[in-house]
């Protein structure tokens, strides 16, 4: 029998849908992220961005509607009304999913990248969590705790860190640096009204973030952005070593890590690597977050299952 699946990955950044009809990609479309599902009007706003990228999708025949949604593993609540919801759409041709499956997004980067097997996956993107999966199939979960409370080492947090040290040294209580005249260049603002500016934002570490690649890049030259990119690739790896810690899996451990920050080279990556290379066994992942949505969308037998929400 023919399966059709809509994988969706939902994250803070964008919003990826790719429709596949027994395991290959036919249909692919991408539109704007949305805030964690645990912030206030996240559920609407998840919906709303999915709603976006199935209109684009337009399937055609009934699918099976598997969404990693960031946020998720903070509220499963949330996750399961989010689900509902779900249930309920309708595409511009009437179709409706046959069912519906919501769980986090670290839950598919994990599915994703080991393909189901026990280990430790890094997802670094606009936020940051390090997912563990032993062998009897116990989850656990270090970090993603959103912009005020966690996300350590992500974009967000980068970015964040970099606004800061820019302020501060237009307000002289630290060296001048680089960083200073990429605002301008980013964001087309003077410094004074970078507050306004973030504080209109319906989601404002996602400006945060867009910051980062800036840090990244001036890490080379500038003392300030080397500084917070050896902090961040730090805070990543003490993410990682807790995920091994407390799931009990002995080193090494099968590890990947997937996620926009990859793209921030070798400022991030290499102090992330040296401080975790002694615990991991490192594996290229064998997909990405929507390959996991996959994946999990048409097999409830998973380690993971208890992690996902479902309407059948």
């Amino acid at each position: 029998m023919t399966s059709y699946v809509l994988a969706v990955d939902l994250g803070k950044t964008s919003c990826r849908g790719s429709l596949r009809v027994d395991g290959g990609q036919t249909r692919y479309a991408e539109g704007r992220g949305s805030p964690a599902l645990a912030n206030a009007g996240g559920v609407a706003a998840a919906e709303h961005a999915i709603r976006a990228v199935i209109d684009q999708i337009a399937p055609t025949t009934p699918f099976v509607l598997s969404v990693g949604a960031a946020g998720a593993a903070s509220d499963p609540e949330a996750a399961a009304v989010l689900a509902q919801h779900l249930a309920a759409v309708r595409t511009i041709s009437s179709v409706a999913a046959a069912s519906v499956a919501v769980t986090s997004d670290a839950v598919t980067a994990h599915a994703g990248a080991l393909g189901g097997s026990p280990g430790v996956v890094l997802t670094a993107g606009t936020g940051a969590v390090a997912t563990a999966v032993d062998a009897a199939g116990r989850f656990t979960r270090v970090d993603g705790w959103g912009p005020l409370l966690g996300d350590e080492g992500s974009g967000g947090w980068i970015g964040s860190e970099g606004l800061r040290a820019v302020l501060r040294a237009h307000d002289g209580r630290a060296p001048r640096t680089a960083l200073v005249d990429a605002v301008g260049e980013l964001y087309g603002i003077t410094l004074d009204e970078l507050p306004k500016y973030l504080g209109q934002q319906d989601n404002p570490t996602l400006i945060a973030a867009r910051f980062a690649p800036f840090v990244a890049t001036a890490a080379a030259t500038d003392e300030t952005a080397a500084t917070i990119m050896t902090a961040a690739g730090g805070a990543l790896a003490r993410t990682v070593l807790a995920a091994i810690d407390r799931s009990g899996i002995r080193p090494p451990v099968p590890y990947a890590i997937t996620g926009g920050l990859l793209k921030l080279g070798a400022a991030l990556l290499d102090p992330l690597d040296h401080s975790i290379a002694h615990a991991i066994d490192r594996r290229a992942p064998l997909g990405d977050p929507i390959d996991g949505a996959a994946l999990l969308a048409l097999d409830p037998t998973t380690a993971l299952e208890a992690l996902v929400a479902r309407i059948v």
